[in-house]
């Protein structure tokens, strides 16, 4: 049978109401106690949509399994039973309802909310909240301390160097027409004359009075002559150089904000 200690483990652990036949029913969402001897007796499972809906279910018979209570009801029992407004407060009407649904014998106790009733306690007694470890419980998770740590997310922007692009040499072979001048020289025929005289008469009368007579001369003329020869002209290779941009960074980043909600009448 669960006693009041086992109050706050429910509660603490974010288990799972769980059937008799091992199928998860909803998570825990509130223990209800006798307000005549604090015991639990009741506690809600979160079904429905993202747990929106919460259904009650009788604690007579269940017993714990690590972080999870096991009912003796199954699941479609639970989801049917009666449709209670989870207010902090169960009311003899409403408990006869759940009560005539899970076929049990019931009385006219009302329950409330053990969490609730517990914080109330302390308060009543005199004593501070922090006398508990911390004001009020979480409702999330594990419960640490008495505050919300509240972080954020921030940008760390650094610089990488990656590969963006490949360039390379590459020599190839034009043609092209080059135009140059060249002087060339040839010879060319002139007759000259000379008349008879004293210096030349023995040339001239060596050979016979009458004859016929042939003299050749051989003409010479220059031609372009055109040879090639390869040389150097200039020495090309690939360097680099780092330039400096300026690069705009745009990015969604997460911040938590804490703030109250609910009554808060009593200061």
């Amino acid at each position: 049978m669960l006693a009041k200690e086992h109050i706050d483990d429910l509660l603490q652990r974010n288990g799972n109401v769980v059937s008799s036949d091992g199928n998860k029913i909803g998570s825990i969402g509130q223990v209800y106690a006798d307000d005549n001897n604090g015991q639990p007796t009741w506690v809600t499972a979160k079904t429905g949509l993202f747990g929106t809906s919460e259904s009650f279910v009788p604690l007579e018979g269940a017993r714990i399994e690590g972080s999870d209570v096991v009912v003796p009801y199954t699941k479609e029992q639970v989801k049917d039973a009666p449709r209670v407004d989870v207010d902090g407060h169960l009311e003899p009407t409403e408990e006869e309802r759940l009560y005539s649904h899970y076929n049990l014998a019931g009385g006219n106790q009302t329950y409330t909310d053990a969490a609730a009733a517990q914080d109330a306690d302390y308060r009543d007694a005199g004593q501070p909240d922090t006398g508990r470890g911390t004001v009020g419980r979480d409702t999330s998770g594990p419960t640490t301390d008495d505050a919300m740590t509240r972080s954020e997310e921030r940008l760390n922007v650094g610089t990488e160097k990656q590969a963006t692009g490949r360039v390379r040499l590459r020599k190839y072979v034009t043609t092209e027409n080059v135009t140059q001048t060249v002087p060339v020289q040839r010879e060319e025929v002139r007759i000259e004359r000379e008349p008879i005289t004293d210096t030349n008469r023995g040339s001239a009368l060596s050979g016979k009075d009458i004859s016929e007579e042939e003299h050749e001369v051989i003409l010479h003329e220059e031609r372009p002559v055109v040879e090639k020869e390869t040389v150097p002209v200039e020495r090309v290779r690939l360097g680099t150089e780092t330039v400096t941009d300026e690069v705009t960074v745009n990015e969604e980043v997460r911040k938590e904000h804490i703030e109250t909600d609910g009554d808060n009448k009593r200061r």
